[in-house]
């Protein structure tokens, strides 16, 4: 027989626990179900296991998405400061980082522990280590089959993410569901993830653990993207919070380029000649750079000896490569290593207000399932907690009001 419900989330990770809680507490009955044996698994392992909860940056320019202005209405309407001072009314201690980005003090198991008990004052009931065998949906009910148990209601949301770092659990149901509903995927693809480099970088390979600063640059179907930070070199590419920003845009084919030495003046390697002609270029680059970078830069460049024997015109040409270092990644390291999955259930087919698909009402879509997707640095908690909350509120009047 199956347990009558006004909504049904599927997915225990932020967006579905925090959309439950927000339907809960509004007097909606609401099942959570999650094939995992517990929720909130990804929050657990986020930020070094202090979860970066959200950015006070976030901004809708700081999402990919297959319409850049889908993401703006449900980040208006709740911001970071909302979920800070939810944050604050626990009583977790939390730090900012860099760059806008906020931590907890202690474990991210307090951000669960959160919104496990912003569930339970809803009242919401939780299903977890059952997986899912079917859904359909008939006379106006979704049905769920899960474990045994049948479970029916007029609200379906679907919270279970992409299939990035498969290994906790992930996977592709939530586009497999959005089809049989009849709405539209765009092509899930690995973002914030490292690159690969081919054979022929083997040179950079050999740095592996090296890291400096760089502005790392990329122009792909999704835009033109800049990010200052940290760049790492990797026994199999590249990775670190620069190259992590511009994989989301980067597709395969293209560059990716590195600027080294970005407070730098033009002229500058010229002026170092003026000043010290006796000194070599690596020695010069090793001030800026870590030494088996810098010398390894300088193979690159083919110029040895001091300064002062180097023409102008030679010092130019390296400065502008310097400046502008083409990479061609043959890859990158995939869903496995991925900490977010970009494409998803394309937003043509949903409410930017409610979340609610637009040909099949009652039917829901939030988080990371969703074709949108944030910069590294808790833009995607902020999209999670915003489009469950739009989704969340939207529930409850159409539970009044099924024609609403």
């Amino acid at each position: 027989m199956s347990e009558a419900f006004d909504a049904i989330v599927l997915g225990g990770g932020a967006a579905g626990l925090f959309c439950a809680a927000t339907a809960g507490q509004r007097g909606a009955r609401v099942l959570v179900i999650d094939h995992a044996p517990e929720v909130g698994r990804k929050i657990i392992i986020s930020g070094g296991g202090r979860c970066n909860f959200t950015n006070i940056h976030t901004a809708p320019d700081r999402y990919i998405s297959g319409n850049r202005h889908f993401a703006k209405s449900a980040l208006a309407r709740f911001s970071p400061r909302d979920f800070i001072d939810l944050v604050d009314a626990y009583g977790i201690a939390w730090h900012e980082k860099t760059l806008g980005q906020l931590f907890c003090d202690g474990s991210a198991r307090q951000i669960v522990a959160l919104l496990l008990e912003e569930c339970a004052k809803g009242a919401v009931e939780m299903a977890c280590g059952v997986p899912v065998s079917g859904v359909d949906h008939a006379d106006g009910r979704f049905r769920v089959s899960f474990g045994g148990r049948e479970a029916s209601a007029p609200a379906l949301v679907i919270a279970t993410g992409g299939p990035s770092i498969p290994k906790m659990g992930a996977s592709s149901f939530a586009y497999d569901l959005a089809r049989q509903f009849g709405l539209k995927v765009v092509q899930p693809r690995p973002a914030l993830v490292p690159l690969t480099l081919p054979g022929t970088e083997a040179l950079f390979r050999e740095l592996s653990g090296v890291s400096t600063e760089i502005i790392a640059r990329v122009d792909g179907p999704w835009g033109k993207a800049a990010f200052r930070e940290a760049a790492l070199f990797t026994h199999r590419g590249l990775s670190g919070p620069a190259i992590l920003q511009v994989s989301s845009y980067w597709q395969r084919g293209s560059s990716v380029t590195a600027q080294f030495l970005p407070d730098r003046a033009p002229g500058w390697l010229r002026a170092a000649k003026r000043d010290r002609p006796r000194t070599s270029l690596q020695r010069v680059l090793a001030e800026g750079l870590p030494e088996r970078l810098a010398e390894a830069l300088c193979d690159r460049l083919a110029l040895a000896g001091e300064l002062g024997a180097l023409t102008d015109k030679a010092l130019d040409a390296a400065e502008q490569r310097l400046a502008h270092w083409a990479f061609v990644p043959d890859g990158s390291e995939g869903f496995a290593k991925a900490e977010v999955t970009a494409g998803g259930i394309a937003v043509d087919g949903l409410s930017s207000r409610t979340m609610e698909a637009t040909k099949m009402p009652g039917l829901y879509a939030i988080g990371e399932a969703v074709d949108v997707t944030g910069w590294l640095g808790g833009y995607n908690f902020q999209w999670a907690w915003a489009s469950a909350r739009a989704a969340g509120e939207a529930l409850i009047p159409r539970l009044v009001d099924p024609n609403s």
